[in-house]
């Protein structure tokens, strides 16, 4: 027998094109599984297309957000519909404005509300989370029954509930969704703490004499706040959805022509009988939106999750 044949051969582990797996950093690894993901292509698409309305409103919208170009058409029982008005593609509605303006207008406002609520959320919730998963003991007791008293709360009747204290404006929109989302991230984030505190890394920085508070900032926290990404994402679809249902009931303020996809809705009930794409358009369109967060969220949790990471 010759030496090369006493070598024993080690199969070399094949990828999904029957080439070597490579070995990369674990964010790489989750880049290549989203780009072989077609429900995160999806996703990507409808989100990008919907943050690039909502900045581009005031180039691609045909008439300004409050304008009503179309008060000399309506008349009590008939608004003109999609197609009928060259002027206005999508149909006016009952105070004259274009829906297709308005539509455009709120996608901007969704975004805005979405993208601030989920912020406001994700700090508090990271703040408290890192706090309780950090010291541990009296500390993450007292956090975590304060939070199992908001989560004890049906998130949208806490949302109503502050905003209809903090006053009816946008900006009590944004802090009301945002206080109803910081018991996820609290709980998520805690939970990945705790994982992590046991660690060989934790420990040996513990062994070098290192504090709880650098412990946790460059070590515990970059670790642990990957489920904590993922849940944002999945996060600002239900955001646009409670944006537009406070609306719905009046509490985002503003005046009765604002473009707000829920406000819109709002105003649409009255005219089901006549007009009743006034309903279907911002309903389509809340819809589309919350499905593009979900399968982009979705798409990122498979990626990051390390039972599927194997396959």
């Amino acid at each position: 027998m010759s030496a090369a044949e006493a070598i024993p051969t080690v199969p070399v582990p094949e990828g999904d094109a029957g080439q070597p797996r490579r070995s990369g950093s674990f964010w790489g690894d989750v880049l290549r599984r989203l780009r072989r993901n077609p429900a995160a292509w999806i996703g990507a698409v409808v989100v990008s297309l919907f943050v690039l309305v909502a900045l581009l409103a005031p180039v691609l919208a045909p008439y300004p957000e409050l304008a009503t170009p179309g008060a000399g058409l309506r008349l009590p029982t008939y608004l003109p519909g999609p197609g009928e008005v060259p002027d206005f593609p999508l149909g006016i509605d009952r105070f004259g404005g274009d829906v297709l303006s308005k539509l455009i207008w709120g996608a901007q406002a969704s975004l805005l509300i979405g993208v601030a609520s989920t912020f406001f959320g994700l700090l508090g919730g990271m703040v408290l989370g890192a706090l309780a998963g950090a010291f541990g003991g009296w500390v993450d007791t007292l956090i975590m029954r304060v939070v199992d008293i908001l989560l004890s709360v049906p998130h949208l009747l806490l949302a109503v509930s502050i905003a209809a204290v903090l006053g009816r404006t946008p900006l009590a929109v944004m802090i009301a969704i945002g206080v109803a989302q910081v018991p996820i991230f609290a709980r998520l984030l805690r939970s990945s703490m705790l994982q992590q505190r046991g660690s060989d890394y934790v420990l040996a920085a513990r062994t070098l004499g290192l504090g709880t508070g650098r412990i946790t900032m460059t070590h515990l926290l970059p670790n642990s706040v990957g489920p904590v990404i993922v849940q944002a994402t999945l996060t600002l679809a239900t955001a646009v959805i409670d944006a537009a249902a406070l609306s719905f009931l009046g509490l985002g303020g503003g005046r009765p022509e604002t473009a707000e996809w829920g406000r819109m809705l709002t105003y649409a009930q009255a005219e089901l009988a006549i007009a009743p794409w006034l309903a279907f358009l911002p309903g389509i369109c809340i819809m589309i939106a919350a499905l593009g967060f979900t399968l982009l969220g979705e798409a990122l949790r498979e990626a990051m999750d390390p039972r599927t990471r194997k396959r």
